[in-house]
Protein backbone atom coordinates (compact mmCIF):
# COMPACT_ATOMS: atom_id res chain seq x y z
CA UNK A 1 0.00 0.00 0.00
CA UNK A 2 1.15 3.45 -0.64
CA UNK A 3 1.01 6.36 1.75
CA UNK A 4 2.44 9.40 0.02
CA UNK A 5 4.38 11.51 2.47
CA UNK A 6 6.22 13.67 -0.05
CA UNK A 7 5.80 17.38 -0.60
CA UNK A 8 3.89 16.88 -3.86
CA UNK A 9 0.36 18.24 -3.98
CA UNK A 10 -2.24 15.53 -3.27
CA UNK A 11 -3.92 13.83 -6.21
CA UNK A 12 -7.61 14.19 -6.79
CA UNK A 13 -9.66 11.01 -7.13
CA UNK A 14 -10.44 10.08 -10.73
CA UNK A 15 -13.23 7.70 -9.89
CA UNK A 16 -15.09 6.58 -6.83
CA UNK A 17 -13.27 3.24 -6.95
CA UNK A 18 -9.59 2.53 -7.29
CA UNK A 19 -8.21 6.06 -6.99
CA UNK A 20 -6.34 7.57 -4.07
CA UNK A 21 -8.09 9.96 -1.75
CA UNK A 22 -6.70 13.53 -1.46
CA UNK A 23 -4.39 12.46 1.38
CA UNK A 24 -2.75 9.88 -0.90
CA UNK A 25 -4.10 6.82 0.91
CA UNK A 26 -6.04 3.95 -0.56
CA UNK A 27 -9.70 4.81 -1.08
CA UNK A 28 -12.31 3.98 1.51
CA UNK A 29 -14.63 1.26 0.39
CA UNK A 30 -18.39 1.78 0.58
CA UNK A 31 -19.88 -0.42 3.29
CA UNK A 32 -22.78 -1.52 1.10
CA UNK A 33 -20.45 -3.23 -1.38
CA UNK A 34 -18.74 -5.17 1.41
CA UNK A 35 -21.85 -6.56 3.02
CA UNK A 36 -22.02 -4.21 6.01
CA UNK A 37 -18.44 -4.66 7.16
CA UNK A 38 -17.26 -2.52 10.07
CA UNK A 39 -15.31 0.46 8.78
CA UNK A 40 -11.64 1.16 9.34
CA UNK A 41 -10.76 2.01 12.89
CA UNK A 42 -13.39 -0.26 14.44
CA UNK A 43 -11.15 -2.29 16.64
CA UNK A 44 -13.40 -5.34 16.84
CA UNK A 45 -11.12 -8.32 17.02
CA UNK A 46 -7.99 -6.43 16.04
CA UNK A 47 -4.67 -7.27 17.59
CA UNK A 48 -2.24 -4.70 18.88
CA UNK A 49 -1.02 -2.90 15.79
CA UNK A 50 1.43 -0.03 15.76
CA UNK A 51 0.03 3.27 16.96
CA UNK A 52 0.48 6.46 15.08
CA UNK A 53 0.88 9.90 16.46
CA UNK A 54 -1.46 12.50 15.02
CA UNK A 55 -0.06 13.91 11.80
CA UNK A 56 2.55 11.15 11.42
CA UNK A 57 0.79 9.49 8.48
CA UNK A 58 -1.92 6.92 7.95
CA UNK A 59 -2.69 4.37 10.65
CA UNK A 60 -1.33 0.95 9.59
CA UNK A 61 -4.42 -0.76 11.08
CA UNK A 62 -6.75 1.35 8.94
CA UNK A 63 -4.56 0.66 5.90
CA UNK A 64 -4.78 -3.09 6.63
CA UNK A 65 -8.56 -2.90 6.85
CA UNK A 66 -8.92 -0.99 3.57
CA UNK A 67 -6.41 -3.23 1.82
CA UNK A 68 -8.29 -6.34 3.00
CA UNK A 69 -11.47 -5.09 1.31
CA UNK A 70 -9.67 -4.36 -1.94
CA UNK A 71 -7.76 -7.64 -1.84
CA UNK A 72 -10.98 -9.63 -1.44
CA UNK A 73 -12.52 -7.74 -4.36
CA UNK A 74 -9.56 -8.78 -6.53
CA UNK A 75 -9.69 -12.39 -5.35
CA UNK A 76 -13.44 -12.65 -6.08
CA UNK A 77 -13.10 -11.02 -9.51
CA UNK A 78 -14.96 -7.80 -8.66
CA UNK A 79 -11.79 -5.70 -9.20
CA UNK A 80 -8.93 -6.21 -11.68
CA UNK A 81 -5.67 -7.27 -10.02
CA UNK A 82 -3.77 -4.54 -11.85
CA UNK A 83 -5.38 -1.96 -9.56
CA UNK A 84 -3.32 -3.31 -6.67
CA UNK A 85 -0.05 -3.53 -8.62
CA UNK A 86 1.44 -0.34 -7.22
CA UNK A 87 0.42 -1.36 -3.70
CA UNK A 88 2.29 -4.68 -3.81
CA UNK A 89 5.90 -5.77 -4.05
CA UNK A 90 6.95 -7.92 -7.01
CA UNK A 91 6.73 -11.11 -4.92
CA UNK A 92 3.41 -10.06 -3.40
CA UNK A 93 1.90 -9.33 -6.81
CA UNK A 94 3.12 -12.70 -8.11
CA UNK A 95 1.36 -14.45 -5.22
CA UNK A 96 -1.80 -12.41 -5.80
CA UNK A 97 -1.83 -13.14 -9.54
CA UNK A 98 -1.37 -16.84 -8.84
CA UNK A 99 -4.30 -16.85 -6.39
CA UNK A 100 -6.49 -15.06 -8.93
CA UNK A 101 -5.58 -17.59 -11.66
CA UNK A 102 -6.34 -20.50 -9.32
CA UNK A 103 -9.69 -18.96 -8.36
CA UNK A 104 -8.83 -19.03 -4.65
CA UNK A 105 -12.06 -17.24 -3.68
CA UNK A 106 -14.72 -18.46 -6.02
CA UNK A 107 -18.13 -16.96 -5.60
CA UNK A 108 -20.72 -19.21 -3.97
CA UNK A 109 -23.30 -18.32 -6.60
CA UNK A 110 -24.44 -15.43 -8.76
CA UNK A 111 -26.05 -13.58 -5.84
CA UNK A 112 -23.41 -14.30 -3.19
CA UNK A 113 -21.48 -11.21 -2.19
CA UNK A 114 -18.39 -11.53 -0.06
CA UNK A 115 -18.91 -10.75 3.60
CA UNK A 116 -15.76 -9.87 5.51
CA UNK A 117 -15.33 -10.49 9.20
CA UNK A 118 -13.19 -8.23 11.35
CA UNK A 119 -9.61 -7.76 10.20
CA UNK A 120 -7.23 -9.21 12.78
CA UNK A 121 -3.82 -7.60 12.70
CA UNK A 122 -0.55 -7.69 14.56
CA UNK A 123 2.68 -5.80 14.20
CA UNK A 124 5.85 -7.89 14.36
CA UNK A 125 7.88 -4.69 13.89
CA UNK A 126 7.14 -0.95 13.59
CA UNK A 127 7.38 -1.11 9.78
CA UNK A 128 5.27 -4.24 9.22
CA UNK A 129 1.68 -5.37 9.77
CA UNK A 130 0.39 -8.91 9.34
CA UNK A 131 -3.36 -9.31 8.98
CA UNK A 132 -6.00 -11.92 8.29
CA UNK A 133 -9.72 -11.80 7.60
CA UNK A 134 -12.48 -14.39 7.27
CA UNK A 135 -14.45 -14.12 4.03
CA UNK A 136 -17.89 -15.69 3.69
CA UNK A 137 -19.06 -16.43 0.15
CA UNK A 138 -22.47 -18.03 0.28
CA UNK A 139 -22.02 -21.29 2.17
CA UNK A 140 -18.23 -21.29 1.76
CA UNK A 141 -15.79 -19.69 4.17
CA UNK A 142 -12.26 -18.61 3.32
CA UNK A 143 -9.33 -17.05 5.14
CA UNK A 144 -7.14 -14.39 3.57
CA UNK A 145 -3.84 -13.40 5.15
CA UNK A 146 -1.39 -10.74 4.01
CA UNK A 147 1.64 -8.78 5.15
CA UNK A 148 2.13 -5.04 4.66
CA UNK A 149 5.59 -3.51 4.97
CA UNK A 150 6.68 0.11 4.95
CA UNK A 151 9.35 0.37 2.26
CA UNK A 152 11.49 2.87 0.43
CA UNK A 153 12.67 6.34 1.35
CA UNK A 154 9.10 7.69 1.22
CA UNK A 155 7.86 5.02 3.64
CA UNK A 156 5.28 3.58 1.24
CA UNK A 157 3.21 0.65 2.52
CA UNK A 158 3.24 -2.37 0.21
CA UNK A 159 1.78 -5.84 0.40
CA UNK A 160 4.69 -8.29 0.36
CA UNK A 161 2.85 -11.59 0.89
CA UNK A 162 -0.69 -12.94 0.31
CA UNK A 163 -2.33 -16.27 1.13
CA UNK A 164 -5.92 -17.41 0.70
CA UNK A 165 -7.57 -20.70 1.62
Amino acid sequence: MTAHLSARPPRRPRTAHGACDPAGRLPRHPRAACGGVPGPGSGAGSGSGPGSAPGSGPDPRALASRFAHQLVEVLTGARPSGQLMRHTSLDGYGQLASLVRMGALRRGGATARPRLGPVHDRSPSPDAVEACVRVDLGRRHHMVAFRLEQRGPAGQWQCTAVEAR
